[in-house]
């Protein structure tokens, strides 16, 4: 089950070009609204023909410009979710899906299949206002599964539920996926949401796809300080090359102190890179000899649940650096207590990036 996609599409002012594939995954495609993410899916559902290009499922072409190929929504095998959800609230649940099995299959049975399959079985005579969102939800995921799909797109189908609700609904979806074998195409903005689905990440950015590959690749080895922004790498330092360490890694200079990196990147001594470490990366250190590290205060703190987020000012040279920490490491280290400390910024977790 795969999607291969390649398309240019024109949207009045609005120019779009992307290319990517999924096979037997979840591919999330992440980025601010207006990126690009859900023409993407209009465009693999047949709701938007692009320009050029060519999208293939399964092996069957959906779209193909140079052979002036585009088949109608209605020929192609995907099952397609939005944000709004569409039910027709004149159904019940039970006719809600049956309205997505196509002609030749025993309807009756096909629904009682997705109802026990979505877990709605139920709610099979109530009708969608009755139900709650996340209900709601299934019902439209088992819609959308209703026509033997092999490929599922699903368009920020859970932004309006409860943060509860919301981690229930992705795990019921890497419960359909692991025992269907879908390949799922999952549009977001939610970061949070993006790290725990992809097996995958697609970046979107004004139009285009600035990265694609494997999520912690993404996360961790932006491309540009672009994609560390849009991905949430809090800690990005403008710095030069200073040279090579006897080890083999690049000494770089940030804020007027020296760091080694042990990530492979193809720069010269003198070149102006960008560099990032994410937040949770960062390590605090007692006084004492550390490799990477440098004196800082503590500045301003914030807690968010089972983590803390604190924010450092250098003593002396260095940068200034947020650093995310687990409740448990923040007590058992007393760093309410302590206001000064040593800052590591792990070689091997230090990210040089060409500058743009």
């Amino acid at each position: 089950m795969s999607v291969e996609y390649e398309a240019a599409i024109q949207l009045g002012n609005f120019a779009y070009e992307a290319k990517f594939e999924a096979r037997n995954e979840i591919v999330v495609l992440f980025g601010h609204s207006g990126a690009g993410k859900s023409v993407t899916l209009q465009a693999i559902a047949g709701l938007v023909r692009p320009n050029r290009g060519r999208i293939v499922v399964d092996g069957r072409a959906m779209f193909d410009s140079a052979a002036k190929l585009h088949l109608s929504p209605q020929e192609r095998n995907v099952g397609y979710v939005v944000q709004e959800l569409a039910l027709f609230p004149h159904m019940t649940v039970a006719e809600n899906v049956a309205f997505g099995i196509p002609n030749g299959v025993d309807r009756e049975r096909r629904t009682a299949e997705l109802l026990e399959l979505l877990r709605i079985g139920e709610f099979a005579k109530r009708k969608p206002a009755t139900l709650s969102g996340g209900q709601r939800q299934r019902v439209a995921l088992a819609r959308a599964l209703a026509r033997d799909a092999n490929v599922l797109l699903l368009d920020e189908p859970f932004s309006a539920l409860d943060d509860a609700l919301r981690v229930t609904l992705r795990r019921e979806l890497l419960r359909l996926r692991a025992e269907l074998g879908l390949t799922i195409v999952f549009v977001t903005h939610d970061l949070r949401e993006a790290h725990l689905l992809a097996d995958r990440l697609a970046v979107f950015d004004a139009g285009s796809i600035l990265q694609f590959g494997a999520r912690e690749e993404v996360f961790r080895r932006p491309v540009s300080r672009r994609v560390a922004e849009l991905t949430g790498t809090s800690n990005i330092f403008a710095a030069r090359v200073a040279g090579r360490d006897g080890d083999g890694g690049t000494v770089l200079e940030i804020a007027g102190s020296r760091f080694a990196a042990r990530t492979q990147a193809e720069v010269a001594p003198g070149a102006d890179v960008d560099v990032a470490i994410r937040a949770e990366r960062v390590n605090l250190r007692r006084p004492g000899e550390v490799p990477n590290a440098f004196r800082a205060m503590l500045t301003e703190e914030f807690a968010f649940g089972s983590s803390h987020t604190l924010h450092f000012r250098p003593v002396g040279a260095g940068p200034m650096v947020e650093v995310e920490i687990a409740s448990r490491p923040y007590e058992v280290l007393g760093v309410a207590q302590g206001q000064e400390w040593l800052i590591e910024l792990p070689a091997s977790d230090l990210h040089i990036m060409r500058r743009d």
